[in-house]
């Protein structure tokens, strides 16, 4: 099985992933418009190529035809996740986990800060709100523009790779083809990555509200259960960070929890304790 893309069928195989990645049954029909759509009109893939570039992925087991429609297998299944992963960046992964760490760590803080200045639960309140609101939105513009301004760029050089590897075709109608294919699928990806991003800001600023919102809701909401609401608000952001953030980083680092565990530790303790000294508070 080749992931190079180097010839025509390489690029039809990239498009086929990336449309039968959600696993449903298509007619070749119906799959020959969408290679048609991204040409934009310009029918720049025959029926032929498309189905010698269909035989060769079900020799490799990615597709299984019946009849005249097509379904991706288990396998073609995991690549095309691959490709739709490495090209339109869906694996919500950073923005989870910036989530979770800047909005476990303004919890804390805002709840530590609460303490020591022993404010009134309506000061605290706005204390919070404020606090929460402005990390929250930081994240979701640093997510929006830096996301789509580091995407594009990753997918300008992705891009320049193909077409580099393509260019070395002898056939100069099928290097054509392959490259004009290729520039027509970036120029719908370009598309699909600004809305992707703007769910990826959208994931970050919510996971980051919710939570901060969530440990600082229990502490406020049990101000006369002085000291529980400190331990059950404290244990909150414990189940968030050993839970959550540790199995989600561990799962998708394939690093084992107990480094994972430490280095998450350690980051939470010492921005918590750097923001208390600029604060002012400890």
């Amino acid at each position: 099985m080749s992931f190079e893309i180097q010839e025509l069928p390489d690029v039809i195989r990239v498009i086929v992933l990336l449309n039968l990645s959600k696993g449903k049954r298509i007619s070749k029909s119906a799959l020959k418009r969408r290679l048609d759509k991204v040409c934009v009109g310009i029918a720049c893939v025959e029926m032929s190529e498309l189905e010698n570039a269909l035989k060769e992925m079900a020799s490799e087991g990615l597709i299984a035809e019946h009849n005249s429609t097509v379904q991706l297998t288990p396998q073609g299944k995991r690549m095309g996740k691959e490709w739709e992963s490495l090209l339109l960046k869906k694996e919500p992964i950073m923005e989870i986990v910036a989530g979770l760490v800047d909005g476990s760590i303004t919890g804390l803080v805002v709840i530590i800060s609460a303490l020591i200045a022993a404010l009134e639960p309506n000061v605290a309140i706005f204390a919070a709100l404020l606090t929460l609101s402005a990390v929250a939105i930081t994240n979701f513009s640093s997510f929006l523009l830096g996301g789509i301004t580091e995407d594009l760029a990753d997918i300008i050089t992705l891009q320049n790779l193909m077409n580099f590897s393509l260019s070395d075709i002898p056939d100069k109608k099928e290097r054509d083809k392959s490259l004009l294919l290729v520039k027509k699928l970036f120029v719908l990806l370009d598309r699909e990555i600004h809305r992707s991003n703007v769910y990826a800001a959208i994931i970050c600023g919510t996971t980051t509200f919710l939570a901060g919102s969530i440990p600082i809701a229990t502490y406020l909401a049990l101000t006369d259960l002085y000291p529980l609401n400190i331990i059950l608000s404290l244990a909150v952001v414990a189940a968030v960070v050993g839970i959550f953030l540790v199995r989600y980083r561990s799962r998708k680092t394939r690093v084992s929890w107990k480094i994972t565990l430490i280095e998450t530790m350690t980051i939470i303790i010492v921005a918590t304790i750097a923001s208390l000294i600029l604060g002012g508070v400890a």
